[in-house]
């Protein structure tokens, strides 16, 4: 993707995608997707940011824990992570058909900080899962805070069912026709996030009621 290497003030650079899973477990299948997510991104002329999503763990949120707006190590790596980045790319686990608790507790830490990080960014979903629907009811989770937060989240999301018997022992997608989608779904995102990245047209301000102008206590209290 030539294009990729030109920034908004001219100078040459790739894109910059955090990538993670969000599984904690050793073996994960997200994982070895995520893995995967990052090879195509490389491939592509892209660079990657992968990171291991237990840097991104917090304590259970409570606003009693923000003395002098401090914030837990987790919530803080998180956001610098995101700002660092044009863009990030999240490989979610299923549980019991909605995300893992402990990616929407980092979530909602990392959304007190001001300015609030998600908002305008570019994200990409992806699930692994045994199962038919391949942890596809964890993405639409997924999306709804996402979403209230500003992120753009890309509407072409990936599921990859039967995940146990889908990748090579090489790591990489069996199905011939499936890798190319997964592929190609990548590369679209990459285009997406090259034109809002380098050449933005429009901004828009995210606010946590519509409509309605925000006080301290609407910001901060939840």
């Amino acid at each position: 993707m030539e294009s990729n290497s030109v920034s908004k003030q001219g100078e040459n650079r790739p894109l910059r995608v955090l990538i993670f899973s969000a599984s904690l477990r050793k073996d994960s299948l997200n994982t070895r997707l995520a893995k995967l997510a990052a090879a195509v991104i490389e491939k592509n002329g892209g660079n990657v940011d992968f990171a291991d999503v237990s840097e991104f763990d917090c304590p259970s949120f409570n606003s009693d824990l923000e003395v002098n707006s401090n914030s837990p190590d987790g919530a803080k790596e998180f956001q610098k992570r995101i700002l660092a980045n044009d863009a990030f790319i999240i490989s979610s686990p299923e549980y019991n058909g909605s995300i893992p608790g402990f990616l929407k507790n980092s979530i909602d830490w990392v959304s007190r900080f001001r300015p609030q990080p998600f908002n305008e960014h570019n994200a990409l979903l992806m699930s692994a899962s045994p199962s038919m629907g391949g942890g596809n009811k964890a993405l639409w989770s997924l999306r709804i805070p996402l979403e209230h937060l500003g992120t753009r989240v890309f509407p072409d999301m990936f599921s990859l069912a039967m995940a146990h018997k889908a990748f090579t022992p090489e790591g990489k997608i069996a199905d011939a026709a499936l890798a190319k989608r997964f592929e190609d779904n990548l590369v679209a995102f990459m285009s997406l996030v090259e034109a809002v990245t380098h050449y933005p047209c429009v901004k828009k301000a995210w606010v946590e009621f519509l409509g309605e102008k925000t006080d301290a206590v609407t910001e901060r209290v939840g």
